[in-house]
């Protein structure tokens, strides 16, 4: 892993972009908020690939034949973080967003999880580099989570409080919500969050 890791810091060192008409947009939020449907609308409008952070978390599994389930998917994450840091799906997620910026000149994020993968992608790419909060009430998400039944079920109110405690002490993600560069308030209609995605596209 080392060598990997020596590979990224000369990287840093030398690809930090300045200025130019390139943009990396990621959206962050807790489990529930509506991340996907921003991401997808996104996708829409701007007609650009999208990358998914926790990829790596769901090759891993697949990897290691583990059921697809709350205790799983969090034992990987801190697995794969124990191994590369904080800032892990970061690194790992680079070479995909280097080909969305060559090919498209946009490179459009779902679910940046901690502070070291905030820090990261601000240090690389400074102001192409443009952050969306999505934001709901607790009650609210574990409403729409409820509704799940095939994607990562939460079984009752009780895992869910434990879900988000593990999401803000375990990756410090309160941080990038509060420091983001436009926030979102989900829990309006579908065509109110679309609206407000026009708004937050028009100023990028």
């Amino acid at each position: 892993m080392k060598r990997f890791v020596d590979l990224w810091e000369l990287d840093m060192q030398n690809n930090n972009l300045q200025g130019g008409t390139k943009k990396i947009i990621a959206v962050i939020g807790m489990c529930g908020a509506g991340k996907s449907e921003v991401v997808n609308y996104l996708q829409k409008k701007l007609k650009c690939p999208k990358i998914y952070f926790g990829d790596a978390t769901f090759d891993r599994m697949k990897k290691d034949e583990l059921e697809l389930n709350y205790e799983n998917e969090r034992a990987v994450r801190e697995k794969i973080r124990s191994e590369l840091g904080m800032g892990a799906y970061a690194k790992l997620a680079l070479p995909k967003i280097k080909k969305a910026l060559k090919n498209n000149g946009i490179a459009l994020i779902e679910s940046l999880y901690s502070w070291d993968e905030y820090k990261i992608m601000k240090q690389k790419f400074s102001d192409s580099f443009k952050l969306i909060a999505v934001y709901a009430s607790p009650n609210v998400r574990f409403q729409r989570l409820k509704k799940r039944k095939k994607e990562r079920p939460i079984k009752n109110y009780k895992e869910f409080k434990t879900r988000d405690y593990s999401e803000i002490e375990g990756t410090d993600k309160g941080g990038p919500i509060a420091i983001a560069d436009y926030t979102i308030i989900n829990e309006g209609s579908i065509k109110n969050l679309h609206k407000n995605i026009n708004d937050i596209i028009n100023k990028i």
